[in-house]
């Protein structure tokens, strides 16, 4: 990772995290949907673990979530 990223990556955690509760998920229910550990989600969406996440993941989380994959990147400022 390239540490220039590392708070947008955290941002990103965060708002998967977000939209995954508004939708009424756990970790383990998304991350049976996406075919992945639920300690790889884990740590894409804690803030204290610098864990990246390919383009076709979070896709596949928009997909899943019902949320544009743009809602994910916009800056909220």
């Amino acid at each position: 990772m390239n540490m220039k990223y590392k708070e947008l990556y955290k941002v990103l955690g965060l708002k998967i995290s977000y939209y995954r509760k508004l939708r009424g998920l756990t970790q383990q229910q998304l991350s049976d949907k996406l075919d992945i550990e639920t300690s790889s989600l884990g740590a894409v969406e804690s803030p204290n673990i610098n864990r990246t996440i390919s383009l076709d993941t979070l896709f596949k989380i928009a997909e899943i979530l019902e949320i544009p994959a743009y809602k994910f990147l916009k800056d909220d400022d």
